[in-house]
């Protein structure tokens, strides 16, 4: 598993998201911000970790971080999931994979004995400066919102 570490930069991204918008890592220039991976839109885990993000977005805002949800997924499941659950943050589509192999989370799974490529449920805070600040691999979905809060009010 490759990609960055804390107090590496970054890796540069840039894709379409939820509700027409477009993400970048230069547009974020200066702005703190979390991106997290997940596998599927509108699968139970997923949810409960969008959800749970959502639930926490007031007190995130109030510390000025962004958030970005990243998945595989191609633009209208997505566009559906962000509607279906109220989402207000930016979904992100990253159906080739470019920014989940940046950041080392697009690795080999396995289930029922057959192996196959996918996302792994992982999340990156990056300071304003650009820097990795803190990485959780392989989340625990109900649990993360709070993670993050706690990470985000140490910046």
């Amino acid at each position: 598993m490759s990609g960055p570490n804390p107090g590496d930069d970054a890796p540069a991204f840039e894709m379409a998201a939820s509700g027409g918008r477009q993400v970048s890592s230069a547009a974020l220039k200066g702005t703190p911000y979390l991106l997290y991976f997940y596998p599927k839109a509108d699968t139970p885990g997923c949810t409960k970790q969008a959800c749970g993000i959502q639930e926490a977005l007031p007190a995130l805002g109030k510390l000025k971080l962004t958030v970005i949800g990243v998945s595989p997924d191609a633009m209208p499941p997505i566009e559906k999931f962000a509607k279906k659950y109220n989402l207000e943050f930016p979904l992100a589509s990253d159906p080739a994979q470019v920014t989940a192999q940046a950041y080392g989370v697009w690795v080999e799974k396995s289930m029922y004995g057959k192996t196959y490529m996918g996302m792994e449920r992982s999340s990156f805070l990056v300071g304003a400066d650009g820097r990795v600040v803190k990485i959780w691999r392989k989340v625990k979905p109900d649990a993360h919102a709070a993670a993050v809060l706690e990470a985000a009010q140490a910046l």
